[in-house]
């Protein structure tokens, strides 16, 4: 029997990748993590994944463009294998993921903040040769939550 794409024997590695949008590396690093199982492979023959598959890499790129990492979209995917009715536990997952970016958030506009004010420092002292406000900032550790203003060397 003649298989093609999506055949009635399955997908073979790279028409997996194909539809499922990613590299046929993608697909063994999925492998290897227990992301998705390894179909085996006939005596003599190529291995044949389920067209199933496709829907499972789906969920693994939505996840992880949600931020998710492998490991928590790993531990989803067991959740709905196990139980797809397991809504709150896949729920804290989310709740935990959400306050982990907002704290990201915070860190990257307090980082925007340093260095919109280092800038500025810069532009008032840009005939100040020798004086750097941002290696100075560097060297003196300025990247403290606190809040509070570095010292500056003159």
């Amino acid at each position: 029997m003649a298989t093609h794409e999506g055949g009635p024997r399955g997908l073979t590695i790279g028409e997996l990748a194909r539809a499922a949008g990613i590299s046929v590396e993608a697909v063994r690093f999925y492998e290897r993590r227990g992301l998705i199982e390894q179909p085996p492979r006939p005596y003599g023959g190529m291995r044949r994944y389920p067209e199933a598959l496709v829907r499972r890499i789906e969920f693994i790129r939505h996840a992880k463009s949600l931020g998710f990492t492998l490991a928590e979209v790993g531990e989803m995917l067991a959740l709905a294998d196990d139980d797809p009715a397991t809504c709150g536990e896949v729920q804290r997952l989310a709740q935990g993921k959400l306050v982990l970016l907002r704290e990201k958030r915070e860190a990257l506009r307090f980082m925007e903040s340093v260095l919109e004010t280092l800038l500025e420092d810069c532009r008032r002292h840009a005939d100040d040769k020798g004086h750097c406000p941002i290696l100075e900032a560097v060297e003196e550790g300025i990247v403290e939550r606190s809040g509070a203003s570095r010292a500056r060397r003159r």
